[in-house]
């Protein structure tokens, strides 16, 4: 039976492109690539905004960026779910937003308890969860990515740490994206074509083994 998957997250997800703001087309965005490894026994929902955050709110966007808000709406309309992959934390990191990675862990924290928690209505249980923790930020010459996120890559180092525990004590599964893509130096935060593909790619094993297939 096929499979569904949810990927939440950012503009990570939304996929990008650092060159042009332009949106990635679907062979290279990591939901996209991920599902096209399992020849058709899984389908991956996208549902990513550029910008959103774990639970905090941006008051500077006309876009509801809160995830905690707007995850109940997604599981609502897009369940019945087997898996939800979870990779925020990045836009935590500004200054004005929340400017640390323990803040980014403990919104991480409610979105799993927010799946955890939603009265599904068409499953009995809840899906799986797999955290993933984002590619860490990079040195860049854009003034504006550089003052939204400065003295932030030190902290986005840590969230790999923060989130492989929160995974442990929350028992779900974890990957941490850095250890297969890095952000372009063109803004420091988003992914050229084939750092976009490698989380895909290094995704699949571990998905495989979480839907059982």
């Amino acid at each position: 039976m096929r499979k569904t998957v949810l990927a939440y997250g950012d503009s990570l997800t939304w996929g990008l492109n650092p060159i042009n703001q332009t949106r990635y087309t679907n062979e290279i965005r990591w939901p996209r690539v991920l599902e096209q490894q399992f020849n058709g026994s899984i389908e991956v929902i996208e549902e990513a905004l550029c910008g959103r955050t774990t639970c905090f709110d941006d008051k500077t966007s006309i876009d509801d960026r809160n995830g905690a808000a707007i995850l109940p709406t997604v599981l609502g309309s897009r369940h019945p779910l087997d898996l939800v992959i979870i990779m925020l934390g990045t836009n935590d990191l500004k200054k004005f937003v929340a400017g640390s990675a323990m803040a980014a862990c403990l919104g991480m924290k409610r979105l799993v308890n927010i799946v955890r928690s939603y009265p599904y209505m068409s499953q009995t249980e809840p899906p799986e969860i797999i955290i993933v923790s984002p590619p860490h930020l990079a040195e860049t010459i854009h003034p504006l990515s550089s003052e939204r996120f400065s003295g932030a890559i030190g902290e986005s180092k840590k969230l790999s740490i923060f989130y492989s525990d929160l995974a442990d004590e929350m028992e779900c599964a974890f990957f941490d994206a850095a250890s297969v893509a890095v952000a372009s130096p063109l803004d420091g935060v988003h992914l050229d074509e084939n750092n976009t593909k490698a989380i895909g790619k290094g995704l699949q094993p571990l998905v495989h083994v979480v839907l059982g297939l």
